[in-house]
């Protein structure tokens, strides 16, 4: 497993851009399909965590949600063991913690990814 920390959560208003960062430690990060989910408030119980980007490990490969396609952007740069998703054009919906996640394919499920970051707060404003 890898050990992976989020950041560069924070409040922002609608409209506005913002980037969070994951690093990874551990051994062969540069192997693992990544993944960033987010978990906004009073969601109900079994569907917690959405997936909103994925990337395969040699970052040939993406998906993302429908409702981020086009304004968000998931990169990875294996060298530094980091990867990113650049949020434009933010909505309120977009209001979530977001994790970041590993796992060996590229999935849409949570189940399909074994290390998991604590997750960091975007909160977008109206």
């Amino acid at each position: 497993q890898v050990h992976l920390v989020e950041s560069g959560g924070r409040l922002v208003q609608a409209g506005d851009s913002l980037r969070l960062s994951c690093a990874g430690s551990g051994p062969a990060f540069s192997i693992y399909s990544m993944a960033w989910f987010r978990q906004a408030p009073g969601k109900e119980r079994g569907k917690e965590r959405e997936f909103v980007a994925g990337i395969f490990w040699t970052g040939g490969s993406t998906n993302y949600a429908d409702s981020v396609k086009g304004r968000f952007t998931i990169s990875r740069n294996n060298a530094e063991n980091m990867v990113y998703l650049q949020m434009n054009s933010l909505k309120p919906e977009d209001t979530a913690v977001y994790y970041c996640a590993a796992g060996t394919l590229l999935l849409t499920t949570p189940e399909g990814y074994t290390s998991w970051g604590q997750g960091t707060q975007v909160t977008v404003s109206s």
